[in-house]
């Protein structure tokens, strides 16, 4: 149980005026000497008093942290670049628990230059480390990376032959396989020498980087000339190659001006983890695209993860990897110590910005996309996973102090349209997985708040455990037999055994809404053989009925990922069948209006949204909707009026 003590502060405290106000690094570390958290201030003593509040004051998890440690310690530095240099070396060093932790989603591959070869070799490798070679990418196929280079190597041929097919042919003075057959162009093909091709190898790595505008007007302006000489030849050869060039570019699409050379970042996150998609923009392009994961142990703000994003992304970087530009969601709180930080790296300026508005607006809406969709797709399959399932249903039993581990879990959650079109619903998880086909849907007539509207459906289901008969009366009835399709579609079907008894119900809120539900189960006989918790979403906290304080389980737990699930996944059926509803109501008073038809019906729909709001409008606003004229916008206010 994570219970918030009023002791006033841990013991491990610093006295007043330890603390020097320098910025710095500090490092937490528990009894046994091992760092736990790392991070960096540009005044020391204002942020680590932060962590010394009075510990009921402190977020849950921060103060879990700070109760775990048994020390705190900090290194002064003589500005806040070195802060941040500092910072990124200790926590590639010890890697603490507290700190966000970051995981690719794969190994990608990249097209690799080994430029500290006599004669450098293009390459698909997924080895990061190879000792002077210039990377491109990372792309998500390896076809993908395989295609670029057989499209550049027509342009630009440059050494494709394995190192010992190179020594082989340099030593023997026949050249390579891949030379005879016009694959490899390197010095092996005894076509150029060591430093014709190295001009040719820089001009590959010159139009890989952005410069693809030059060649393409060098080669246009070849092409002509030697059209105009007659040398039909060699300007076969030249359109080739500008073919080839369009085939290059045609696979990365123009999405910024030109002369755009830029690291955009989209990100998504949710309380426990986030994703990121990192776009590679050069000449304009996006010339790579990679996705990072990364779980959250303590709470941290949007401005912080970025912080810690490009910390990542760029602390082991070259000075050729940075660009002059990087995109973020937003601006972190040391943004200048983060340019300058880069500068010294890249060795000229480099801007951090928000994308605000025109096409990188657009971009970064693109890429934040794509990280919401990879976000939710991480959440499902550690929900999917067999062995994650097993250790989040152990990981519950252990936490709530169940009996046993709870393989039928019901979970309940309330939604309306500013108190009124209140309807809650039930989702059903058997094994950690859902069963779609046992979803149930409630309408509730009358109320006063949410927690009234947990305890009257709570009561209602709980009214048919271990009856053979579904619910029946109205609208629970009709509703108990809506069930969501793997789009969210609510549909009417015959209703299996609404009897089965869960094992754990779960309550989309906090402490209110768990006695709410707990006042329902004493009410039905069930209190004591049916297990209840609640998950508030501010805090991922989960409530217990009775208890004063929340349990807290670490951002890591396979279980928090279960519940956390379990209640987006109730909330979105709620709001499904909320919409559904508030349309069916308005579609069926406006189609007894004259004269309107479903066209009309669907634009005053998207309008105004509910009956209620319709009914309040005055016949000047129907008027101002594209094809509703003065008339028929007083027959509509009229319809609506009467009673």
């Amino acid at each position: 149980m994570g219970v918030a003590t009023r002791t006033p502060t841990v013991a491990y405290k610093p006295k007043p005026g330890e603390i020097p106000t320098n910025p710095g690094v500090y490092r937490f570390r528990d009894a046994e000497g091992r760092v736990l958290y790392v991070g960096k201030a540009k005044n020391l003593r204002a942020r680590l008093s932060n962590y010394f509040a009075p510990l009921h004051t402190l977020h849950e998890r921060t103060r879990r942290m700070v109760t775990t440690a048994a020390s705190v310690e900090w290194t002064v530095v003589a500005s806040d670049v070195d802060s941040l240099q500092l910072e990124y070396q200790w926590i590639k060093e010890f890697d603490p628990p507290f700190n966000v932790r970051y995981k690719d989603d794969k190994s990608y591959p990249h097209m690799a230059i080994t430029l500290a070869d006599e004669a450098p070799r293009v390459i698909v490798t997924r080895n990061r480390r190879i000792k002077g070679a210039k990377y491109f990418g990372p792309y998500p196929k390896v076809w993908a990376v395989h295609d670029t280079i057989d499209l550049m190597i027509k342009v630009f041929p440059i050494r494709t032959c394995s190192d010992s097919s190179y020594k082989k042919a340099m030593a023997t003075g026949r050249p390579c396989f891949p030379g005879q057959i016009g694959r490899c162009g390197g010095p092996c093909s005894m076509k150029v020498t060591i430093d014709e091709h190295r001009a040719i190898v820089d001009d590959f790595i010159a139009f890989m980087s952005g410069g693809d505008q030059r060649f393409t007007r060098e080669l246009t302006a070849r092409m002509r000339e030697a059209s105009a000489a007659m040398d039909y030849e060699s300007a076969a050869v030249y359109r080739d190659k500008l073919q080839a060039i369009d085939a290059v570019l045609n696979k990365s699409a123009l999405v910024l001006t030109a002369d755009t050379d830029a690291d955009l970042f989209g990100i998504a996150e949710d309380e426990l983890a986030a994703t990121v998609q990192h776009f590679v923009i050069r000449g304009g392009r996006v010339r790579g695209v990679r996705a990072t994961t990364i779980e959250k142990e303590l709470d941290i703000t949007g401005a912080d993860l970025v912080d810690q994003v490009l910390q990542r992304t760029y602390g082991g970087a070259t000075g050729a990897d940075i660009p002059k530009q990087v995109l973020v969601p937003a601006l972190p709180e040391d943004a200048a110590e983060l340019e300058a930080w880069l500068r010294e790296r890249r060795g000229r300026n480099v801007s951090i910005q928000v994308a605000q508005r025109g096409q990188k607006a657009e971009l970064m809406k693109t890429a934040t996309l794509n990280a919401q969709q990879a976000l939710m797709l991480h959440k499902t399959r550690r929900t999917s996973d067999y062995v994650a399932r097993t250790q989040a249903l152990t990981d519950l039993q252990e936490a709530l102090d169940l009996a046993e581990a709870p393989l039928r879990i019901e979970c309940f959650d309330v939604s309306h349209l500013g108190g009124t079109n209140v309807v809650a619903s039930m989702v059903v998880f058997e094994d950690g997985l859902p069963r779609k086909d046992q979803y149930r849907s409630f309408k509730v007539d009358e109320t006063t708040d949410d927690t009234d509207s947990l305890y009257q459906v709570l009561t209602r289901r709980l009214a048919h455990i271990d009856r053979d008969d579904p619910p029946g009366g109205g609208e629970a009835d009709a509703a108990a037999a809506a069930v969501s399709d793997d789009d969210g579609v609510v549909t009417e079907r015959r209703r299996p055994r609404f009897a089965y008894r869960p094992q754990l119900l779960v309550v989309d809120g906090g402490q209110p809404q768990v006695e709410a539900a707990a006042r329902a189960l004493r009410d039905a006989g069930h209190d004591g053989d049916i297990a209840l918790c609640g998950i508030a979403k501010r805090l991922e906290e989960v409530w217990m009925p009775g208890e004063d304080f929340p349990v807290i389980l670490p951002r890591t737990s396979e279980a928090l990922y279960l519940l956390q699930r379990l209640r987006d996944e109730a909330h979105r059926f709620a709001i499904t069948h909320q919409r559904k509803r508030r349309r069916r109501d308005i579609q069926s008073v406006l189609a007894e209006v004259p004269g309107l038809g479903e066209a009309r019906i669907r634009a005053i729909l998207r309008h105004f949204g509910s009956v209620a709001a319709l009914k309040q409008a005055t016949t000047e606003q129907i008027e101002e909707l594209p094809g509703v004229g003065p008339k028929l916008a007083a027959s509509i206010h009229s319809h609506l009026s009467e009673p």
